[in-house]
């Protein structure tokens, strides 16, 4: 219970299904149903709410003292203020980012007293650095996400829509063993490609076209997380220019991860180097962000990030470049920094130019 004390709260009450996650043991979706995991100072264990749905389950995994299930047609907050309601609690910390307003309203009467905090960054610091367990999960999901994305490489050609690769991803990922993608599968073809984060759409990939596929799998808890960008059939010089700028900018931002250096100077090797070639303005986002339980998590990887690099830290490297009309180039690794607080690339799939 260090994270309530050090909340200085009476009480901690934890709703997003990745805190509880990694808390427990535990791992539910539960939609529009009520779930909480409530910690106190001076309880051995924690009390879980869980839909009834998924008793069972989490009587299999979830560590706690005391799992309480929820049914359809019960009224959750009366079911929780019996449980855990004081109406003297004076500090109660939750997950400000994750609590919506209207659970608020319902806590907030069951604690009168109380004024409420975050808790939710104390957390969050915790999760920031993975240890060897988590970083061997994230290796699986990595595994599966590069055997998916070589399976859609080999049905890419022309005439083939974006929304197809899409869908033969998502189907390969479920046959592998990944539980869910990690977030929507991302498969861009032509100048569509300048879009950093566009949908697929029924566009059919063409001869001299860039694609590119950024996808990630969800496997036990945690998240992998991948971009490639190819070229159908040889390409234009300018094409080629891209790519490399895209290609060294990430070398750069691999060698610049050091433990005890800010966070900040990742960012900035990398945009050095597609500035050099004239790209700067194309380059419109962070070089990465965090991951592990979630897709994005901390840290974010911009150039005024002050955090200094430390060992355990667990993030993504992808520079890109994206120039209406006529196309983008993402590169994307999954990055830890090891015990000599050098990186250690977790994803190995080729970021060599490949033609299809």
């Amino acid at each position: 219970m260090q994270t309530v004390k050090a909340s200085g709260s009476n009480r901690a009450i934890f709703t997003s299904p990745a805190t509880i996650f990694y808390l427990t043991g535990f791992y539910c979706e539960p939609h529009e149903r009520f779930m909480a995991l409530v910690a106190e100072p001076g309880r051995d264990g924690y009390v879980l709410f869980v839909p009834a749905l998924d008793e069972e389950s989490a009587r299999g995994a979830a560590c706690v003292e005391k799992l309480l299930p929820i049914r359809d047609t019960d009224q959750p907050y009366a079911i929780f203020e019996s449980a855990c309601g004081d109406r003297d609690s004076t500090q109660i910390g939750v997950e400000s980012s994750h609590l919506s307003y209207a659970n608020y309203i319902q806590f907030a009467a069951v604690y009168p007293a109380a004024k409420f905090r975050d808790a939710g960054a104390l957390v969050m610091s915790l999760r920031l650095v993975k240890t060897a367990d988590e970083i061997e999960r994230v290796k699986v999901a990595v595994s599966l996400a590069e055997q998916v994305m070589e399976a859609a490489v080999a049905k890419a050609r022309p005439g083939v829509t974006e929304l197809e690769l899409n869908a033969e991803i998502e189907y390969r990922m479920r046959v592998l063993g990944g539980d869910k993608p990690a977030f929507e599968t991302i498969v861009l073809g032509g100048v569509r490609t300048a879009l950093p984060h566009g949908r697929s759409s029924s566009y059919k990939l063409q001869e001299n076209d860039f694609l590119m596929i950024d996808m990630g799998v969800f496997k036990d808890g945690y998240c992998s997380d991948i971009t490639r960008t190819f070229l159908i059939d040889e390409g234009t010089p300018s094409q080629h220019r891209i790519y490399e700028s895209v290609l060294k900018a990430n070398r750069a931002g691999v060698a610049a991860v050091k433990a005890g250096r800010p966070l900040k100077e990742v960012d900035l090797a990398a945009r050095s180097v597609i500035e050099e070639y004239g790209f700067g303005l194309y380059f419109n986002h962070r070089t990465g962000h965090g991951m592990g339980l979630e897709i994005h998590e901390q840290p974010s990887l911009h150039g005024e990030n002050e955090q200094l690099m430390q060992q355990g830290l667990l993030f993504t490297i992808e520079p890109g470049v994206y120039i209406p009309e006529l196309g983008g180039v993402r590169i994307e690794d999954d990055v830890y920094i090891g015990e000599n607080g050098e990186a250690q690339v977790l994803t190995s799939y080729s970021r060599e130019l490949t033609r299809l």
